[in-house]
């Protein structure tokens, strides 16, 4: 009974002696979990850096979008408020509303605002113009899908490549004492860790923004309609002048 009670504590004297912290488990990991952790944590950083970018732009994108809605409905001439912002719109609103009147302009300098066309051809321009900028405010949103759907995988591959090192050890030492085996599973349960802790905020973030920008783009979406009703009802009274 000694000798058990003897041999426990030498046990766990060498388990307690190993260093667990992330250090020295990454330093101690095969080249392979090495590759893992790595990729792992350089996905987990450039996620964050893109859900921050993300939300400070959509802020930004949904202030200029209540701003540029006060003066359009303010009862601001249409002429004066595209001289004021000219040829470089500052967000996607306003990107629209300077595609549709410069087909307006175009139109209206060859004297065919009555034509049936012209209707067609702004709603057209329009959506296009929707399209490329929400295509500009997702990008790099679909690296976030990716790193959630495939973070945990990559870390459970780290996992079992983890313990099979663990058995190679027990097979080479011909011990299976906690000693042996702990270093290993330590290594490999990190690399879980990491792919766990990449894909959460990934995933979350995810569909935080993906609702967001769908709203957004919704109201481009409306403003696109609304003022192409605005633009079909000058063409009438165009019309009926003529």
């Amino acid at each position: 009974m000694e000798g058990n009670a003897v041999d426990a504590m030498n046990l766990a004297g060498s388990v307690g002696a190993l260093d667990f912290s992330m250090w020295s488990l990454f330093i101690r990991a095969d080249w392979v979990v090495k590759a893992v952790i790595l990729t792992l944590i350089y996905a987990s950083v450039w996620c964050w850096a893109i859900i921050f970018d993300k939300i400070t732009k959509m802020r930004k994108l949904n202030k200029l979008a209540q701003e540029f809605e006060n003066t359009f409905w303010s009862g601001t001439s249409l002429d004066d408020l595209y001289n004021k912002i000219g040829s470089q719109p500052k967000d996607p609103m306003t990107a629209v509303f300077v595609s549709a009147m410069r087909e307006w302009r175009h139109a209206a300098d060859k004297g065919t605002i009555a034509a049936a066309s012209l209707s067609e051809r702004i709603e057209r321009v329009m959506m296009i113009t929707v399209q490329r900028e929400m295509d500009r405010v997702e990008r790099y949103l679909t690296f976030l899908a990716s790193t959630g759907s495939t973070a945990p995988f990559v870390g459970l591959f780290g996992t079992v490549w983890g313990i099979m090192n663990s058995f190679q050890s027990i097979a080479v030492s011909k011990n299976t004492s906690l000693a042996v085996v702990a270093p290993g599973i330590a290594e490999a349960l990190f690399a879980t860790a990491l792919g766990l802790l990449a894909a959460i905020p990934a995933v979350l973030a995810y569909n935080m923004l993906s609702r967001d920008m769908d709203r957004y783009s919704s109201r481009l979406e409306g403003f696109a309609i609304e003022f192409m009703a605005i633009l079909s009802r000058q063409a009438e009274e165009e019309n009926k002048e003529g």
